[in-house]
């Protein structure tokens, strides 16, 4: 029974991962498969809209036959109930897990899984979680009006405080201030050269750092955008109020400041600037020691710089200053579509420690585009399977801009005012065509 249940949670864990699910991510030990990381990104519309929400797993030897133990870890060290069904403990309250009772068939079966449990959880960050206390399904009274505004401002004010800019603040090792909680240690051989082998398990788990980060600059606007809501219906100072159904050590207590969290928003989008352009000096130790590292995406640049001229493509790529940690591609826009006659050009930074870092690239030439965010950062996701690849990123980039009738998915909405023209009537998409034309040709005359 163990080895059937270690395989099928090593199923599951795969096809997860092979998964294009945009909001949830799932990661364990490779010597701990029974413990899993799982994070949910939040819904979109939502008070929890693009938060960073993470859980963790715990399968016994008689899963799939029982179901797993899952503890909600995003919960300020146990001071915050983000739902009446996630308490601040780290209870999660769902039929399927037997932690509440639900109607009959609700209960757990082996044929639900770790995907499930996921989704089940995800429904319960809806756009009015008040409902989701029992006997507070059908609560129309005026004072359950007022709880129900009141309980998404402060849900809203705590996703992006605690799941978003904590988070990120401490993946940065700054403090609320911006300032560097410590200064950096100096890269040792380890951090240049991936050879070296180290103990897992002295290492912190740490699955959805890079994913966090990345996730972070699609998401800015949008979080830029949820504070300036936020001020709208909350003055700063203003404390929150307590839910009928929350108790004295089970409840979302604290006071909005959300001019705080605009400083610190724009703090950790300085800090993660500096640290992709501290990859370049890095990235040059690297290549004068030759390691692994160097010598790969040395490698890759000349293949794909090879391949390019055998398909006859257009695009052009280059090194700055022979760094290969710094890569330049140029990008001609695909004839006969609304990219045609463009220019662009786009910077593609790689950490010593990739793959496990992934890449980050910007476009520096202005393009308005629903999948490309204000400040550059393209919206393109690399298949799991092929992220050391360089060449994919560059396709998947490419396609992403080039894609004529892509699925409607808010988890791309990198480009708030783009993607809403994109995605809105007939007359905002025409908008939309006018306002893209109007910077690929732009490109041109500043290229």
């Amino acid at each position: 029974m163990a080895d059937q249940s270690v395989f099928r949670i090593t199923k599951e864990l795969s096809e997860l991962q092979k998964n294009s699910d945009l909001s949830l991510a799932v990661a364990c030990r490779d010597i701990d498969v029974r413990n899993v990381k799982a994070l949910i990104i939040g819904p979109h519309e939502t008070p929890y809209e693009f938060g960073f929400f993470e859980f963790a797993f715990k399968f016994n030897k008689e899963y799939p036959r029982k179901s797993p133990q899952v503890t909600a870890i995003t919960t300020n060290g146990g001071r915050c109930r983000f739902n009446p069904n996630i308490y601040a403990n780290g209870r999660v309250c769902l039929s399927i897990l037997g932690t509440w009772r639900g109607e009959r068939g609700e209960e757990w079966s082996a044929a639900q899984g770790l995907e499930s449990i996921l989704l089940s959880i995800q429904s319960l960050m809806s756009s009015n979680p008040y409902e989701n206390e029992p006997g507070f399904e059908d609560a129309n009274e005026p004072s359950d009006k007022k709880n129900q505004k009141d309980y998404v401002q402060k849900i809203r004010h705590e996703t992006l405080r605690v799941s978003v800019i904590q988070r990120l603040e401490e993946y940065l090792k700054i403090g609320p201030d911006g300032v560097a909680a410590a200064p950096a240690a100096a890269k040792d051989e380890y951090d240049l050269d991936m050879d070296t082998v180290q103990d897992e398990s002295s290492v912190p788990f740490e699955p959805f750092r890079d994913l966090c980060k990345h996730r972070f600059l699609w998401y800015y606007d949008s979080y830029l955008a949820a504070v300036q809501k936020g001020k709208e219906e909350a003055k700063d100072g203003q404390p929150f109020v307590r839910m009928p159904f929350e108790g004295s050590s089970n409840t979302m207590e604290g006071k909005f400041n959300y001019g705080e969290l605009e400083r610190r928003l724009h703090n950790i989008k300085k800090a993660l600037d500096e640290e992709t352009e501290a990859w370049a000096p890095e990235g040059l130790v690297a290549k004068a020691k030759d390691t692994t590292v160097a010598v790969n995406l040395q490698r890759q640049f000349e293949q794909i710089v090879e391949s390019f001229k055998r398909s006859d493509v257009p695009h052009n790529l280059e090194l700055v200053d022979g760094n290969p940690f710094v890569w330049v591609l140029t990008y001609f826009g695909k004839p006969m579509t609304n990219l045609d006659g463009g220019l662009f050009s786009a910077k593609l930074c790689f950490s010593p420690r990739f793959p496990e870092e992934q890449p980050r690239i910007k476009f520096s030439t202005r393009l308005f585009h629903h999948r490309i965010a204000a400040d550059g950062t393209p919206c393109y996701v690399a298949p799991a399977s092929r992220r050391e690849d360089v060449k994919t990123h560059i396709e998947a980039i490419i396609d992403a801009l080039e894609e004529e009738q892509p699925p409607y998915d808010p988890r791309t909405l990198v480009h708030p005012e783009a993607f809403k023209l994109y995605w809105g009537s007939a007359d905002d998409r025409r908008m939309y065509n006018r306002r893209l034309r109007r910077s690929v040709q732009q490109s041109m005359e500043d290229f």
